[in-house]
């Protein structure tokens, strides 16, 4: 193989990430997964456009699963080779600009979350069961894919497992089917996804709606039942979170949310496309982790919807999602987003100031201070705007770039159709330069 792949990266952050020559617009998984064993067994079926000729194409793949065949369009087998992270494929003739590139790969291994700057993340062993948690470059430890931010396409994925396990992954569940001790789950995602935003829960979970009937968006819950008490009381009051994101930020993108308690204890919680999934140190009883909470449902218009190009640009999904915390906290009866805001200033003063966080590099891509002043930077615009622009501005900005892929210079840019005067003092001093600004006062800017 020759190292055109690596020499132009996609990302600086990930340069070995991503792949050209290509846009995918369907995966269609079909996947086994024994869990005793940890062993999983699948065939991917892509579903991709040529953007150039190329005598060979490339998938981010982990080498913890083994390839056994590749096909391409219409079934021909293809040579390949499986190595440094890169299954490469020479189809038997080439594709023209603008052709169908149809690929489907069957493999097998024992997954094995994929080791990084950020620590281990992909697929991951539970004491009964698993999960799959991405974010950033994780995709490739469960299935062949293009894992980058900025490819996003439509997924069917089946998952195959151990009866007594519930078995979720994105989107609507179109089928279920039990044969003998193996049930087999479907699952239909319309909406363009990124690869770390994909996801298979597996584990001893009970399923249950959150809310009404009548909610708009349909909610639901996957715990376990030792956790439920502690779920209703900690997570009531999701419902309410919903409706105040959907005045303040615009509608829902996606058919439904559901929320997963894992048995485990989780560090963090993880979000993926029309779910998030917390451990069972998140579910405490005393509503310990309801910032969290906010925090997560954020991230299906800030992250999933809307999804970064480039890494660098993280604050969209993270400084957004932060603010959300503190739109919460004001609408749920706590700290106001203004005395929320004047807090963080005030601890991030005391902190090293070493970071742009409107490009943090990959070391620092989920440093605290990009969550904490990524969100100082959105309440800082909030003030100079007035509440009226600023969530109009929100309200543009989700309707606008809806299941898309985004950069800081279109919410910039957007952002300044909202403002009477030029925001470029404010991108400046709060993205590009490592100095802390004062907050502004409100109203200091006169807008029209």
């Amino acid at each position: 193989m020759t190292g055109k792949f690596y020499e132009d990266p996609i990302d600086e952050y990930l340069p070995q990430n991503g792949n050209r020559g290509y846009r995918v617009s369907r995966y269609e998984l079909e996947l086994v997964y024994k869990v005793a064993a940890n062993r999983l067994a699948g065939r991917a079926a892509i579903t991709a456009v040529t953007t150039e000729v190329q005598p060979r194409f490339a998938l981010d793949m982990s080498q913890s699963l083994g390839v056994t065949k590749v096909l391409v369009n219409g079934g021909k087998v293809a040579r390949y080779t499986h190595r440094d992270g890169k299954l490469t494929i020479t189809p038997a003739q080439k594709i023209p600009a603008g052709g169908v590139l149809s690929i489907v790969v069957q493999y097998a291994g024992t997954p094995h979350p994929v080791r990084g700057p950020w620590g281990e993340v992909g697929w991951e062993e539970l004491t009964d069961g698993a999960l799959v948690a991405s974010q950033p470059n994780g995709a490739a430890s469960w299935f062949p894919c293009d894992d980058h931010p900025s490819s996003k396409a439509s997924y069917r994925i089946s998952i195959t497992t151990d009866s007594p396990y519930y078995a979720l992954a994105n989107g609507t569940l179109t089928r279920k089917q039990t044969k003998a001790s193996q049930t087999t789950w479907v699952y239909e995602q319309p909406e363009p996804m990124a690869t770390y935003l994909a996801t298979i829960q597996i584990g001893q979970y009970q399923k249950y709606r959150v809310g009404s009937a009548q909610q708009p968006v349909p909610m639901h819950a996957l715990v376990p039942p030792r956790l439920r008490t502690n779920f209703e009381h900690d997570f009531a009051r999701q419902p309410q979170m919903m409706a105040e994101f959907s005045k303040r930020f615009g509608p829902y993108p996606f058919e439904s949310y559901t929320v997963v308690v894992t048995d485990d204890e989780l560090e963090i919680p993880i979000e993926a496309q029309g779910m998030s999934i917390f451990g069972a140190n998140h579910c405490d009883g005393n509503r310990g982790a309801e910032r969290l909470v906010a925090h997560e449902l954020a991230h299906q218009w800030f992250g999933n919807s809307l999804t970064v190009r480039q890494w660098r640009d993280i604050w969209l999904h993270e400084g957004f999602a932060c603010y959300a915390e503190w739109i919460w906290s004001e609408a749920g009866g706590g700290p106001s987003a203004d005395q929320l805001a004047k807090a963080a200033w005030q601890n991030l003063s005391r902190n090293r100031h070493d970071i742009i966080i409107g490009d943090p590099g990959p070391q620092l891509m989920f440093d605290d201070r990009v969550y904490k002043r990524g969100a100082l930077t959105l309440h800082s615009l909030r003030l100079q705007l007035g509440d009226t622009k600023f969530f109009d501005l929100l309200h543009d900005w989700t309707a606008r770039y809806r299941h898309s892929s985004v950069t800081t210079e279109e919410f910039t840019d957007l952002a300044g159709h909202h403002s009477a005067i030029s925001l470029r003092p404010l991108w400046d001093s709060w993205l590009y330069s490592k100095p802390l600004p004062h907050l502004p006062q409100a109203g200091s800017a006169s807008v029209g």
